[in-house]
């Protein structure tokens, strides 16, 4: 074995099918990814060393060189490269055999895989979440374009699957909206554990030479070093956070799922699906299965499955850096997130695709005797007490039940109520204090939540382009030996 691939005080590496069992055998396009993850890392770190004086000029130029054309090439001299220990080192071997080692050899000065890798990780999870809120704003915002269209659609709202009240079809997916946008604040705010880069945490304790964290930090759209370096290379619990968040989400949706299928049958009635959205049976002819619901109720079994997986590898680890923690655990978030996002991109199609049936909605409201609690309330407001108002319009119900009537009559009313409006619309606008009757308000404050995170994601992604360019300037500058930029003007 060369000294290059020779891994510290050990001789030899582990064999061929213990490589395959730890590391895998990755695809070319998930070493591009990891490797265009982990390069940008080495941009911004040879544009630090180079700063404080810690690798030479020409060494950084050469570095910056080799490193641009792997990356030109989507990485392809490393499709097929020996992964003794791992993708990073035989990455890393890759420049040495090209540069030799005393140039190569200086890429990892000041650092560890430890730092590195933690850093590589947050800016994946950053990426992931990023995507992950950009779907859920999308579907909020679906859910509200929706709810504004079909506000006056009456229908009944049940409690133990019984009719209860009145509401409109509107009214309930604006209230989805609203419990959607409690789910992308927790998403939000378990991101904001990303803002702090690890690099400069070294192995543990830090690094003996004269760094510069923040420069790598501002480089890489970080707010800032890390505060602890052991902290940070041993925590991963911003991956847990995030996921626990985004199975809240997949879990609002399934149950808005498990609502659409409902009304989707034939014994309700509510809503229907263009073709596009259904399936067929293989064996009866008849059916139209709305089987895309069953895939999104599912899959926040997926994320909740993967965070109970994650969680119990972290269980009881060193707090240091570990592999059951920044390598199995890290690795068992990725389909539980990917399975969120999945997720709401199908409810998106599926709320946008599913249109109310109104007449049928009324129906089944009016046949209900929903009305009754607003009725009651009337009483209420002509000073009976609402015990004697419950059982009187209780009565009223049972009567019409008995002669085989699906509606009040005014012959079923108290003498207080004889001259009450009976319409459901009546009814259903008197709910106030944030009921249907209270819609615009309600809508009100659902749209500035959904545009609140969609300002927010915007500014993120505005950082992170200006940082993104900073370091490509940067790192141009090292490429033609020219005056780099202020270390300042890279910081956020």
């Amino acid at each position: 074995m060369s000294t290059a691939t020779a891994p510290g005080r050990l001789t030899t590496t582990v064999g061929r099918r213990t490589q395959r069992l730890v590391y895998g055998r990755p695809t070319p396009e998930e070493i591009g990814r990891e490797l265009a993850l982990t390069s940008t890392v080495d941009r911004a770190h040879l544009v630090m060393l180079t700063e404080r004086g810690l690798v030479g000029p020409e060494d950084a130029a050469a570095l910056l060189a080799r490193i641009e054309r792997l990356r030109a090439e989507q990485f392809a001299p490393l499709h097929h490269a020996p992964t003794p220990r791992g993708l990073y080192l035989a990455y890393e071997n890759h420049l040495i055999a090209h540069l030799g080692a005393e140039v190569g050899g200086r890429l990892h000065t000041g650092r560890s895989r430890n730092d590195l890798k933690a850093t590589v990780q947050a800016m994946d999870l950053r990426t992931t979440l990023a995507g992950l809120g950009g779907e859920l704003v999308r579907l909020q915002a679906v859910l509200l374009a929706r709810a504004r269209a079909h506000r006056d659609v009456l229908m009944p709202v049940h409690t133990h699957y019984q009719a209860a009240l009145p509401i409109t079809y509107g009214y309930y997916l604006a209230g989805i909206a609203l419990a959607l946008g409690r789910d992308i604040t927790a998403l939000d705010d378990a991101a904001r554990g990303l803002d702090r880069c690890p690099m400069g945490a070294a192995a543990a304790a830090g690094s003996e030479l004269p760094i510069d964290p923040a420069r790598v930090a501002g480089l890489l759209g970080f707010a800032g070093p890390a505060r602890h370096a052991l902290d940070a290379v041993a925590s991963r619990d911003t991956a847990l956070r995030a996921l626990a968040a985004a199975a809240g989400a997949a879990l609002t949706v399934s149950r808005l799922g498990t609502d659409l299928q409902l009304w989707s049958t034939t014994e309700f009635g509510f809503v229907t699906f263009p073709d596009r959205l259904v399936g067929g049976s293989s064996a009866m002819p008849q059916k139209r299965n709305a089987f895309l619901l069953e895939h999104v109720k599912a899959r926040a079994a997926t994320a909740i499955g993967a965070w109970t997986t994650a969680a119990s590898m972290t269980r009881s680890t060193p707090f240091t850096n570990s592999i059951e923690v920044g390598t199995e655990a890290i690795g068992a978030t990725g389909p539980g997130l990917r399975a969120v996002a999945d997720t709401v991109q199908l409810a998106q199609s599926l709320v946008l695709g599913a249109r109310p049936v109104p007449e049928r909605m009324l129906r089944r409201a009016q046949e209900g005797f929903v009305g009754a609690t607003a009725l009651a309330n009337l009483l209420v407001g002509e000073g009976v007490p609402f015990r004697t108002a419950h059982r009187d319009v209780g009565d009223a119900v049972r009567r019409a039940v008995e002669r085989g009537d699906t509606r009040l009559t005014r012959a079923d009313l108290p003498p207080e109520l004889a001259d009450t409006e009976l319409s459901l619309t009546f009814l259903t606008m008197r709910q106030r204090a944030g009921g249907p009757g209270d819609f615009d308000a309600v809508f009100a404050d659902a749209l500035a939540d959904c545009r609140a995170h969609a300002d927010r994601a915007a500014r993120r992604r505005a950082a992170l382009a200006t940082a993104g360019a900073a370091l490509d300037e940067a790192v141009a500058a090292r490429l033609t030996r020219r005056p780099a930029p202020a270390a300042g003007g890279a910081r956020r």
